[in-house]
């Protein structure tokens, strides 16, 4: 099952590269979103009304798209294996973003070079912050922090549950990988300190997230070929308020040696200087081959755990 699970992974990844993401009226995740968009409103005055509440719509929403995922590659298999098998692959695709994000995050740096509305423009679609006095400088650095931080969130995070899951059950694979986007859904809606509907919900992505994270800061470093960025990030990665997100972007900042702030709220890697407008294509460009390390690390570790398991008498 390595082998299909690699295949799975490359299908997935090179069907991304290829063709993007589908419009939101055919996406699965834009439907999600308008599920969560649905139960977002102030159902107590009382924010610890809210917050319980909250609970339930953390544990339940994410379980939506995980059994539709299974449920439609059980339906697919009982057609045909290899039908079961792309329609888990389709899974993949559709739970992980890449493409959209590097080529946002290239927009923004190219246009730092003498479009500056049109830069404040595109980043908007990567962060969230005022972006109407950010420098040239300043706009390449939220690029780079959201091509770091959502190549855990958009990639790692659901490939390493269906890579590790793929040689045991593709129906729990697809499963796992769209459970996971839920999470990150519910999270980048309602996960915000304003809204205490969202306090559960950004608690399950605290957790789902660590190892993702770290997982996504040794694939920069790999990707790289600096190590050693890794020990160094450590100072700064757990500066920026998420436990998590710190850890991909200070590993870029240390492993290209420049400066990725967000001002007030955190600081990496603060004795460079803030990345030139060739330091921002060379991030997309150690950002792309991360992912590919990334999807490597992923299927090593489901393949050893498949012989492991081989090994114990678990698994025929």
């Amino acid at each position: 099952m390595t082998l299909t699970t690699a295949a799975l992974v490359g299908f997935a990844l090179g069907l991304d590269r290829v063709a993007g993401e589908p419009p939101n009226a055919a996406h699965p995740v834009a439907w999600l979103g308008r599920l969560v968009g649905a139960l977002d409103r102030p159902w107590s005055d009382d924010d610890r009304v809210q917050r319980s509440l909250g609970v339930p719509i953390a544990l339940v929403v994410p379980l939506v798209p995980a059994v539709a995922a299974s449920g439609a590659v059980l339906a697919a298999a009982a057609v045909h294996p290899v039908a079961g098998a792309t329609v888990a692959g389709l899974a993949l695709y559709l739970t992980t973003s890449l493409r959209m994000l590097l080529e946002l995050a290239s927009e923004v740096v190219a246009a730092t070079a003498g479009d500056l509305e049109t830069a404040r423009d595109r980043v908007r679609g990567l962060v969230g912050r005022d972006t109407d006095e950010l420098s040239p400088a300043e706009l390449r650095s939220a690029a780079l922090e959201s091509a770091a931080e959502n190549l855990a969130d958009g990639l790692v995070a659901t490939l390493l549950p269906f890579a590790v899951l793929a040689p045991f059950s593709l129906p729990a694979a697809a499963a796992a990988a769209a459970w996971v986007k839920g999470v990150n859904t519910l999270d980048s809606m309602l996960g915000y300190p304003s809204k205490p509907l969202g306090t559960a919900s950004a608690r399950l992505d605290d957790l789902v997230m660590w190892l993702p994270a770290r997982l996504s800061a040794l694939a920069i470093a790999v990707a790289a070929v600096d190590l050693g960025a890794l020990a160094r990030a450590r100072g700064w990665a757990r500066t920026p308020p998420s436990p998590n997100s710190g850890w991909p972007m200070a590993t870029l900042a240390s492993a290209l040696s420049v400066r990725l702030r967000k001002p007030g709220v955190y600081d990496l890697n603060p004795d460079a200087a803030l990345p030139t407008l060739e330091d921002g294509e060379r991030a997309t460009r150690v950002v792309f081959r991360a992912a590919l390390v990334a999807a490597a690390l992923a299927v090593a570790l489901g393949a050893a755990l498949e012989a492991a398991a081989r090994t114990a008498g678990v698994v025929a």
